[in-house]
């Protein structure tokens, strides 16, 4: 940074902020707590070493990743970011199943009232009204007028 005042990392390491800095664009003074965590974790060299293998767009997120890994490792030692991983894909799972059992019951809870409107509806049906009165005593009608009385047998003996 230079002049005015040193980056995060030149003040915890005690050290002149040059121009060139490659931790100032990164490690503002005003927040010493990132970058500290970050050096606790991985050690100022090695992350310097990181940025400097990367392309300059690329470090901003780098830098994010690392500060991000380094305070789940605090949280964390031995899983780190795996632990709040893993963490989170068992809550996806245990909501997904939670989703498949609320869905089952929806179903189940449709198909409940469309068994009911089906019942209701052939009730309906079935329910003797004046039309339905009137349908059925005309076909009647009709049925007995089409069917005749069959013609009397004649009484004749076999032996006869």
């Amino acid at each position: 940074m230079g002049g005015s005042s040193p980056c995060a990392s030149c003040k915890l390491l005690r050290r002149r902020c040059a121009k060139d800095c490659i931790f100032a664009p990164y490690f503002p003074s005003d927040d010493p707590h990132k970058f500290a965590i970050v050096h606790k974790v991985f050690g100022a060299s090695n992350v310097s070493k990181m940025l400097q293998e990367l392309p300059i767009q690329q470090r901003g997120d780098a830098v994010s990743s690392l500060v991000y890994e380094a305070n789940a490792r605090v949280r964390d030692p031995v899983y780190g970011c795996v632990g709040a991983i893993s963490y989170l894909e068992n809550q996806v799972s245990q909501l997904q199943m939670q989703l498949a059992v609320a869905q089952t019951e929806i179903l189940c809870i449709q198909m409940q009232q469309e068994s009911t409107q089906i019942l209701q509806d052939h009730k309906l049906f079935l329910l003797p009204t004046n039309n339905n009165l009137d349908t059925i005593s005309q076909y009647l009608n009709s049925a007995s007028s089409v069917i005749q009385d069959p013609p009397p047998l004649k009484r004749e003996s076999l032996w006869t």
